[in-house]
């Protein structure tokens, strides 16, 4: 059965600790625009408190978490076990973009692994925290986390990425700007 909490507990944190995926859902106000569903990994993801969480966001083929949280800051983080003992958490926010043009940026990048393609970091602050029984969760054993984005990006070279970023990542599949934008535009 669901049970609620109003903050990420440290037995909950213990769990985000131990998982090597998490999804990060996002929607724009629309009727009409899409759902965003992204998996993320490479250690990126921090409890800044009890109630704020923050990750890592690198280069990809589209930027849609970011475009939504412009829009209507709404958030949703899941986390799922794939090992016993079964477990789903979600975690439901209000989030944010930071730049590395932003004030917050160089105390919250430090918290992370410096990566070849960091792009910005979300923030969010978290309302309610939900964690559900997993039962038809299939077991799976982890290998090893995939190096292919970060190699591409370093290989791609600083530059290059900003300029990949600038076709990309400037707006999203519904035509809503992002952060990003702003920034790749100075």
């Amino acid at each position: 059965m669901a049970k609620f909490f109003d903050c990420i507990t440290k037995e909950l944190q213990e769990f985000i600790a131990a998982q090597h995926l998490f999804f990060v859902g996002s929607a724009p106000l629309s009727p009409t625009g899409h759902v965003n569903l992204s998996p993320k990994g490479l250690n990126c993801f921090r409890i800044l408190s009890p109630n704020q969480v923050a990750y890592l966001d690198l280069t990809g083929s589209g930027n849609e978490t970011s475009a939504h949280l412009q829009e209507n800051g709404r958030i949703t983080f899941m986390f799922c076990a794939f090992v016993e003992p079964p477990c789903i958490l979600r975690l439901y926010g209000q989030g944010y973009t930071v730049l590395s043009s932003s004030p917050e940026w160089n105390s919250l990048y430090s918290l992370f692994p410096q990566l070849p393609g960091t792009r910005q970091i979300i923030v969010a602050d978290i309302e309610k925290v939900q964690t559900s029984c997993g039962f038809g969760v299939p077991l799976y054993e982890y290998q090893g986390q995939r190096q292919i984005l970060v190699n591409w990006a370093d290989k791609k070279g600083e530059e290059a990425v900003r300029d990949y970023q600038q076709q990309k990542n400037m707006v999203s599949i519904d035509g809503l700007a992002t952060p990003l934008s702003k920034l790749l535009e100075l």
